[in-house]
């Protein structure tokens, strides 16, 4: 039940196409990327930020 096929992958990709058209989609993923690019950013910030604490209090 967890894996998806061809079948299930060529019908969600065809559901988003109807739904959003195919000028908008470029946008979208443009949005997409740019959110995940954030998120990995403020992730890395996240795991410096403790030891920048650390060397500060020495």
């Amino acid at each position: 039940m967890g894996r998806l096929g061809l079948t299930e992958i060529l019908v969600i990709v065809g559901i988003v196409i109807l739904l959003f058209g195919g000028k908008k989609i470029p946008e979208l993923m443009k949005g997409l990327g740019s959110g995940i690019k954030e998120f990995k950013n403020a992730a890395k910030d996240d795991q410096t930020a403790p030891k920048k604490e650390e060397e500060e209090t020495k």
